[in-house]
């Protein structure tokens, strides 16, 4: 029992060190461009609620879940830049920041943002809020969370979508 305990208290600093993991732009490389030269005269910001934690038990006990964001490009034919990739917990505080410097995703390609399950910064409240932008009129990012986790006996999935906050252009 002891040497599980050293084995677990042991891992809780790495975890903790290693939240942020590899840049989006390394990890998702195949699906980057370079960023356009024309400007970008359109733009616009998407909300995306997510469950770190939700509720349970009439609020007696509380199961997490690991977030995995999607942020498709639905233009066919031009890339679309991603200026910013926030998670706000749910007293509205930034708690990461997913990009250095914005980043140009091809069309139809897909970039993800994850919170692993003992990431609970979020809480019962989180969000993400993507800002993005294009050369002339082009098709809004479709942006969704995917919440996995498992409680008592049971696992379970659920999809949150985004919704726009902020549009400028066309």
């Amino acid at each position: 029992m002891i040497a599980i305990g050293l084995l677990l208290s042991s891992a809780v600093p790495t975890l903790a060190q290693n939240r942020e993991g590899p840049r989006l732009e390394q990890t998702f490389a195949a699906a980057l461009t370079t960023l356009p030269a024309e400007p970008l005269s359109t733009s616009g910001a998407v909300y995306v609620p997510a469950y770190s934690s939700v509720s349970i038990a009439q609020g007696n006990a509380r199961a997490d879940f690991s977030v995995t964001l999607s942020v498709h490009n639905a233009s066919e034919t031009k890339p679309l830049v991603i200026r910013r990739i926030a998670f706000f917990d749910g007293t509205g505080k930034m708690v990461q920041s997913y990009l250095k410097q914005p980043v140009a995703l091809k069309p139809f390609a897909t970039i993800e943002a994850f919170v692993p399950t003992l990431d609970t910064r979020g809480g019962t409240g989180a969000n993400f809020v993507v800002d993005w932008a294009g050369s002339g009129e082009i098709a809004e990012p479709v942006v969704e969370a995917l919440m996995l986790g498992t409680f008592a006996n049971g696992h379970y999935a659920f999809i949150s979508q985004g919704r726009p906050i902020r549009t400028a252009g066309r």
